[in-house]
């Protein structure tokens, strides 16, 4: 199949509901979702972008500009998951809890506006993953389009570049809550200084992409592999440490695999 087939595909996918909301974080996968619906829908999408301390600003931000430039409705709601104890204890389904207050926003929104259907990113590729926040799309009845339709990363990325999506090859990005070990508290205090640190380490080592996960202060960074050769520098790579340091971690570490 080509991949102007797989455009039409989704685009005609979306054709049985009279409206839809988008679950839209501005990457690619909510990215190319949003443009179908809007294609397909015209005014009857809306893309919605949850504001949360798992999110950084700038991808919210981000979210807004791709919004702007595919010309979709867009709402920013705000989630509430730290009032709930499971969710917080971070439990290896941690991700079910999120999804869970996620969707029963998402849910009040549609009523209100009386949208027909919710949709997300999942693709196939994720479900031979360990995504607990999937369960919660089954039981919330939240439709994934890529699943029905059996598209991978790689068909979307590809669809996306075709269309001309200008995020079309942006890394995946998941919620900051992802780069703190199982049973460790997660507060937004954790996650303030998660965001920061990413940010700092991004703008000295000038990485595409890098995750710091929080071994209740030691920061481990994570990086492309082949882009680890970047912190090969003692300046920078003191640079680095003095700046993590500054914001509360008590040691700082790179990931010798990436």
């Amino acid at each position: 199949m080509s991949v102007a087939e797989k455009w039409e595909m989704l685009t005609s996918w979306f054709k049985q509901f009279k409206s839809v909301i988008v679950a839209f974080s501005g990457g690619v996968d909510s990215s190319l979702l949003a443009l179908a619906a809007r294609k397909s829908l015209n005014d009857n999408a809306i893309a919605v972008t949850a504001k949360s301390p798992t999110f950084p600003l700038r991808e919210i931000i981000e979210a807004t500009r791709i919004a702007s430039l595919i010309n979709i409705k867009h709402i920013v709601i705000e989630t509430d998951e730290f009032k709930d104890p499971e969710f917080t204890r971070n439990p290896p389904n941690r991700c079910y809890y999120c999804k869970k207050n996620l969707f029963s926003k998402l849910k009040d929104l549609s009523s209100k506006l009386n949208v027909e259907a919710i949709v997300t990113g999942t693709n196939a590729d994720e479900l031979g993953e360990y995504r607990p926040g999937h369960a919660a799309e089954i039981e919330e009845e939240v439709r994934t389009p890529y699943v029905e339709l059996r598209f991978t990363k790689k068909d979307i990325r590809e669809v996306a570049k075709h269309v001309g999506l200008p995020n079309w090859d942006k890394p995946s990005m998941a919620c900051l809550a992802s780069r703190i070990p199982y049973g460790l508290e997660i507060t937004e205090d954790r996650l303030r200084r998660i965001d920061e640190a990413e940010r700092m380490v991004k703008d000295i080592v000038n990485v595409r992409q890098v995750r710091v996960r929080d071994h209740n202060g030691i920061a481990r960074i994570e990086v492309y592999p082949e882009e680890r050769s970047k912190f090969f520098n003692t300046d920078l790579m003191d640079k680095v440490a003095e700046s993590l340091k500054s914001i509360g971690f008590t040691y700082v570490t790179l990931d010798l695999v990436g």
